[in-house]
């Protein structure tokens, strides 16, 4: 699952013609790598809170042939503004939300689609409907650090909010699996600035 969730994020950037990403809590750097190895990624920044998933991800950058792009990684919060930031073509935020305290959402509803305001941004977070496949107790969320999981429509509602308080229209889909009824195990929203 984490494999669909990686290549749906990647193929949703890759496929929007960005050229400018900034990866918002980056960790390991999973999904950054993939980025950087890719020609078309001309400028690669990695933002995460945590200095050692930073270091973690800038030795396994070291080990790969050099990307054709320039890369940079910064600590930071994805809840504080980066003036440094704004006016790229992505922001990715994968699996990373769900960490942060609900009351604390709107820190980076601003900081993200208010004042970096990148043209796309490409977000994932757990789908809590897809937790009884996973053996997770209904009072309990997959990660013991997650602040909050939500349904699909709960998801839904909060996107098609913050689209319409920072112009962006946003298009949902199930990834990492897809159960009839309960979906996939994450979901994605892809926000695209309204031209």
């Amino acid at each position: 699952m984490h494999e669909q969730r990686l290549q749906a994020a990647f193929d949703a950037v890759i496929g929007s013609g960005a050229c400018r990403v900034v990866d918002l809590g980056c960790g390991d750097g999973d999904l950054f790598l993939r980025l950087a190895a890719h020609p078309a990624i001309q400028e690669l920044v990695g933002v995460d809170i945590c200095t050692e998933s930073l270091e973690r991800l800038k030795a396994r950058l070291a080990k790969l042939p050099a990307p054709t792009g320039r890369t940079e990684l910064r600590a930071g919060s994805m809840t504080v503004a980066h003036p440094t930031l704004s006016g790229f073509d992505c922001a990715t935020l994968i699996e990373t939300i769900e960490h942060i305290d609900p009351s604390h959402l709107s820190q980076l509803e601003r900081a993200v689609f208010g004042q970096m305001r990148p043209r796309m941004v490409v977000l994932t977070t757990p789908n809590a409907e897809f937790n009884v496949l996973l053996g997770v107790p209904r009072h309990r969320f997959r990660h013991p650090d997650h602040r909050f999981e939500w349904p699909r429509a709960r998801f839904r509602q909060w996107g098609d909010r913050v689209g319409k308080a920072f112009g962006y229209e946003v298009a949902y889909r199930d990834i990492a699996g897809c159960h009839p009824d309960l979906g996939g195990a994450s979901q994605m929203a892809v926000f695209e600035q309204r031209r």
